[in-house]
């Protein structure tokens, strides 16, 4: 699988020798940073995602102020439910709110297929924007929700603790379940092969929510619908995998078909690894790490770095996202002691 454009990140996706350890970081474009704020402004929280200006000046100025191997698309995992019919609203303090949650037969069958370029058509947009800068050796990555995670959004409302809602429409009415999943992996296929066309070198696929699931229910009611979803959109560029509090499930996950995974902090990095076999891996630094100190960073990034021993296809993120409160120079620290230190 080859990349279209040369940077060390993709050699490392491909499971390729590299001169030093490439590294991005989930989340590297947010609210931690002061740039990220004088470009939102007042700007509300979906129309911030859509606005391929905006988006694309967040991509980059994060890429170029921490100096990682590859930018990420400014987006959000929800929008591309507006168009299915979903009324969707970022509340301050509270995050991302659906105004009609998805509980009935009617509600789901009223759902619509759109295509992408009709329903998400301004990531052209950021995505040509950000290409027009983004240096040539440095990957673009694009990505989406995995269907479960975007089903549990839509069917609670919001945030959620115990999935209460999401498990009893598994579990009391799975062929409802079927009918939302199979319009969410069409939703989400057509959604991850515009940004491919666009121009993105690599796909990150994220199922936050999944590591609440038992392992029977995973393989149930979620992995056929994930091995749809990467079935379609495998063979192009690199397609990661990505779940928290998920280690129960790492192994069904991976037999789903993405080409590598990214693990949590709380799973070992190397072990995992050697069992699965994957090309490449991503993780597992712990974000919170990035708000002690220097000293406390540069420890736990070379444990990682000695726990891999410099073994092709390594790329260097965190277990998680940079959470507001993380100071920037100490993420600015951790990309430069990664690529410092891992030169070989």
């Amino acid at each position: 699988m080859t990349s279209r454009r040369e940077s060390v990140f993709s050699k490392a996706c491909n499971g390729l020798a590299t001169p030093y350890t490439p590294i991005w970081l989930n989340r590297q474009a947010g609210r931690y940073m002061p740039e990220y704020h004088k470009v939102k402004a007042n700007t509300p929280g979906v129309e911030f995602f859509k606005h391929p200006e905006l988006a694309s000046r967040v991509t980059l100025d994060a890429q170029r102020i921490l100096g990682t191997d590859a930018a990420i698309m400014f987006a959000d995992l929800l929008p591309i439910l507006e168009p299915m019919g979903m009324e969707l609203e970022y509340k301050p303090g509270v995050g991302p709110v659906f105004h009609n949650p998805l509980r009935s037969a009617s509600q789901i069958d009223a759902l619509r297929v759109v295509p992408a370029e009709e329903g998400a058509g301004y990531v052209q947009e950021i995505i040509a924007r950000i290409l027009e800068e983004l240096p040539n050796d440095i990957a673009l990555l694009g990505f989406a929700g995995a269907p479960f995670t975007l089903a549990s959004y839509a069917i609670e409302g919001k945030g959620s603790r115990n999935y209460t809602n999401v498990k009893k429409m598994m579990h009391t009415s799975p062929a409802l379940w079927d009918v939302l999943m199979n319009k969410l992996v069409a939703v989400i296929t057509d959604y991850v092969k515009l940004q491919i066309r666009s121009g993105v070198d690599a796909l990150k696929i994220f199922d936050s929510w999944v590591g609440c699931l038992s392992i029977s229910d995973y393989r149930q009611f979620v992995a056929p619908h994930t091995k749809k979803l990467m079935n379609a959109i495998t063979g192009e560029v690199p397609i990661t995998y990505f779940g928290v509090d998920n280690m129960h499930l790492l192994d069904m996950m991976y037999e789903t078909g993405p080409d590598s995974l990214a693990l949590d902090w709380k799973t070992p990095l190397k072990t995992t690894w050697d069992r699965l076999a994957c090309k490449s891996i991503e993780g597992n630094f712990d974000p919170i790490i990035l708000c002690t100190d220097q000293k406390s960073i540069a420890v736990e990034a070379q444990r990682i770095l000695d726990e891999v021993e410099g073994k092709p296809g390594h790329i260097f993120n965190l277990g998680h996202g940079i959470i507001p409160e993380t100071p920037v120079d100490n993420v600015k620290f951790l990309v430069d002691y990664v690529h410092e230190h891992s030169a070989r």
